[in-house]
């Protein structure tokens, strides 16, 4: 039995499928192994140069679930802004990814989630379909049985409650007058992290205002009593943290009855200027769909009207994260990964073979030396002395560089042979010196901001989906690892802080958490390759023990993945149905751990070479990619081809950087 799912949420346990492969020292078949592997990566990479942009970037569909779409609407819905051909095409895509119970999933093969289908739900009813259709009624139903609106997260009930389908009294209150606390307060907007920040900053402005435009129809269905739409709240223990919040609100509510006008519309008005100020040269806001949508409404209710520049390259910016397919279906991306996708492509390429001065990559190179972001954002807040000098992760995002992004440019510009050496030095020297500048308190890196751990924001009542905040993580301080020890700086301080703060993250079992992929099987694949580029041999105990445990959770059919469910369910760590990043990611620690000529290696390229589709791709449905752990998944395209093209490129010629660095015993 191999350890895969079924697609739901009824899944096989994974754990009655551990398997039980050889580890072994092998030869056998390695010729014909690695003569697969020569001939899948020769395809791998002609598809993928295929895919370049004439300007020199890759970016694949980042694919997440149907609340974009369904937010999306209701936001045109709320400026007075439908077009029939919009609605229809976001119609046909939310139909199309209803399951056979009625309700909607945020990753897939995962269960039905009940925001997810309550935002769908009421989405369709803005395109026409009737309560009383089957697709339709099962989903209500269901939501009733999962406690209807009242049970659903905040933010759905924001949505609602701009239309009057729920009280904005029965709402966290979320003050405008929190643009007023100095950095040093607890609370202060630099508390959250840079996509909780862009999103709360409007949202007080949103709560301040209460808007309520009219319904275009009831949704009593939905409520388990709709003679009682708005039942109370079980409060908290009043000797919790979650009391002491909940009092807090409750005070936060009265203050908003009796808040001094022009104190509350000067803190709108900062509310506003702030927002501006982060607009980016294409009209987004950092780059991700979110913040823009509630940027466009808070300003929209300061009398910015639809025509005001502002407002109306806002609104153009959204049109962008829309992805129109063949069938007439448009998808809403939350993101575009540009940079990280080109980055990551560099990487393949190079390190599948491909000449370091090969137009392609010099393209990639240039394009991404364009990219570097040489001014001030807020990271600049905790870190006001830094220069800057790092890469985002979308087309335009100015104001938060982020740490990921920028180790793996470093590790990509690092692989070609660019004409202008001394351009592609300096701008890796700007990119080490920022990564080194944004290591925390603790030795490691978050992914956009130093320090940002304090314990508040994940308290409020408002904050109850995904990450609010962005502490160091295993994965990101892996890369940044790697990307110091193959610039030479194994022995700099700040590597050796961030190599201690690794070993002592590494769980009892051998893996490492993913922060920003699917999951212990990304952060054991992140931090591997890292410690041994900074020193540690593959004798080392905490290598062997991550070999250990990858080799333990490989899947019967020689592949490896991991279920979304691994954030909430232990059973899960390290099982789910084989895919081909998850896999690549396993292939390249355990490489960089000198395994290369495994029985458990052998296997899992195997894997790779089989499942290659004929013009060079893979194909892979499952979601590997993390915005908030378990809460919000991403299906990144482009990972399925950049990443089993480096763990092919490594198996067949070896890490391009391997031996740079002294090998040291017990670090």
């Amino acid at each position: 039995m191999t350890a895969t799912t079924d697609g739901s949420s009824g899944a096989v346990d994974p754990r009655a499928a551990s398997a039980s492969n050889p580890t072994t020292e092998s030869t056998i078949a390695a010729d014909d192994v690695l003569a697969a592997a020569r001939r899948a990566a020769e395809r791998s990479v002609e598809h993928l140069l295929g895919r370049q942009d004439e300007q020199g970037w890759w970016k694949g569909d980042l694919a997440t679930n149907v609340t974009m779409d369904a937010e999306d609407l209701l936001l045109r819905q709320f400026l007075g802004i439908q077009d029939p051909a919009t609605v229809q095409a976001a119609g046909r895509f939310i139909r199309g990814e209803q399951l056979g119970d009625g309700t909607w999933a945020t990753f897939h093969g995962g269960p039905g989630d009940l925001s997810a289908t309550i935002e769908a739900y009421v989405a369709l009813r803005l395109a026409g379909d009737r309560p009383d259709e089957p697709h339709m009624a099962r989903a209500a139903g269901w939501v009733r049985e999962q406690g209807g609106i009242a049970a659903s997260r905040v933010f759905t009930r924001i949505w609602l409650a701009l239309f009057g389908w729920w009280k904005w009294d029965d709402l966290p209150e979320l003050p405008p007058e929190l643009m007023f606390f100095p950095k040093w307060v607890p609370l202060n907007i630099y508390d959250f992290g840079c996509w909780a920040r862009q999103t709360i900053v409007p949202l007080t402005v949103v709560s301040a205002k209460r808007p309520v435009r009219p319904a275009p129809f009831a949704l009593d269905e939905l409520h388990t009593d709709p003679g009682e739409p708005n039942p109370p709240r079980r409060p908290a223990p009043a000797a919790s943290w979650d009391g002491v919040f909940q009092r807090l609100d409750r005070a936060l509510h009265v203050y908003h009855r009796f808040a001094p006008r022009r104190l509350r519309r000067i803190a709108m008005n900062a509310a506003a200027r702030w927002i501006i100020e982060r607009q980016e040269n294409d009209g987004c806001w950092g780059g991700i769909q979110p913040p823009a949508v509630y940027s466009v409404i808070a300003l929209h209710l300061l009398g910015y009207d639809l025509d005001h520049p502002v407002m109306r390259a806002g609104l153009e910016s959204l049109d962008r994260f829309a992805v129109w397919r063949e069938d007439g279906a448009r998808m809403i991306e939350a993101c575009q990964s540009p940079v990280w996708d080109t980055c990551l492509a560099t990487i393949a390429l190079a390190d599948a073979g491909v000449g370091a001065d090969h137009p392609a990559l010099v393209k990639a190179a240039d394009w991404m030396l364009g990219e570097e972001i040489t001014r001030p954002g807020d990271w600049s807040v905790r870190r006001p002395q830094l220069a800057p000098g790092g890469w985002a992760f979308e087309f335009h995002n100015d104001n938060y560089p982020d740490i990921d992004d920028t180790a793996e440019v470093v590790l990509a510009l690092r692989r070609v042979r660019h004409p202008d050496r001394a351009r592609i030095e300096a701008a890796i020297e700007r990119g080490v010196r920022w990564n080194v500048g944004m290591q925390s308190r603790n030795g490691a890196w978050g992914a956009f901001d130093a320090d940002n751990t304090s314990a508040f924001p994940n308290r409020l009542p408002f904050c109850d989906f995904g990450e609010v905040i962005d502490p160091p993580s295993a994965d990101v301080t892996g890369h940044v690892v790697e990307m110091l020890a193959i610039e030479g700086h194994s022995a700099h301080p700040a590597t050796r802080r961030g190599i201690e703060w690794l070993l002592t993250e590494q769980d009892a079992a051998g893996g490492w958490f993913g922060r920003w992929g699917v999951n212990y099987v990304y952060g054991t694949g992140s931090v591997v390759p890292a410690l041994v580029a900074a020193g540690l041999s593959a004798s080392h105990p905490s290598i062997r023990r991550a070999v250990g445990w990858l080799e333990s959770v490989q899947n019967d059919d020689g592949g490896w993945g991991e279920d979304l469910r691994s954030y909430s369910e232990d059973k899960w760590i390290g099982h789910g149905a084989s895919t081909a990043s998850q896999t690549a990611w396993a292939l390249l620690a355990l490489l960089a751990a000198d395994r290369r000529d495994t029985v458990a290696v052998s296997r899992g390229v195997a894997w790779l070479t089989d499942t290659q589709q004929a013009d060079g791709s893979w194909d892979e449905p499952y979601f590997t990619g993390t915005g908030f752990p378990w809460d919000f998944s991403i299906n990144y395209h482009l990972y399925r081809q950049v990443f089993p093209l480096t763990a092919l490129g490594r198996y067949v010629h070896g890490d391009p950087f391997a031996g740079r660095t002294a090998v040291r015993e017990g670090a």
